[in-house]
């Protein structure tokens, strides 16, 4: 799927590798929104392109042992393509990218869509709302931020809330 975003292009490409949620034309459509709507929050006015596997709790498991030497299922994995350095600026990421008519690379966002039906039960609240949450963190990994001490969680936590909010999806 390819839509318009501001200024720049969003190319979502999505894979479905597990039979467990039905990933419909809606699911697409609610998928590319939550995608746009974290860049245009983040203000990335580029031409990008996303990939999101929908997968089941065996196959996650495996990226996650291989990836991060962790044997267990989990709900989203992220696998950014960009490298950022604290010290530069988002325009000066930009220019020094040798795609001047496709879209850039952003990354892959890995969701366990046997995980994320795990976790709406166990928060109470929608598969919906937890599809968005997750794609919401990955995004974010993508874009440079992480949660590996207490700080930059804050950050990171604080941005998924305000972007679940300006989206309307409540717990």
């Amino acid at each position: 799927m390819i839509c318009d975003k501001g200024e720049g292009r969003l190319a979502v490409l999505i894979d479905n590798r597990q039979d467990i949620m039905v990933i419909s034309h809606d699911v697409k459509a609610f998928v590319e929104k939550i995608v746009k709507a974290v860049l245009d929050y983040e203000k990335w006015d580029e031409d990008f392109e996303v990939s999101i596997s929908f997968v089941d709790n065996k196959e996650i498991q495996t990226l996650n042992k291989e990836y991060r030497n962790i044997d267990a299922p989990t709900d989203v994995l992220s696998f950014p393509m960009l490298e950022y350095d604290e010290e530069v600026s988002d325009d000066e990421i930009l220019s020094d990218e040798e795609y001047i008519d496709a879209e850039m690379p952003l990354g892959d966002i890995v969701i366990s869509t046997e995980k994320a039906i795990e976790q709406a039960k166990e928060y109470g609240h929608s598969q919906e709302r937890e599809i968005a949450f997750l794609l919401v963190h990955g995004m974010l990994h993508l874009l440079g931020y992480d949660h590996l001490n207490a700080e930059d969680e804050k950050i990171m936590f604080q941005k998924q809330d305000e972007i679940l909010n300006v989206l309307n999806i409540k717990r």
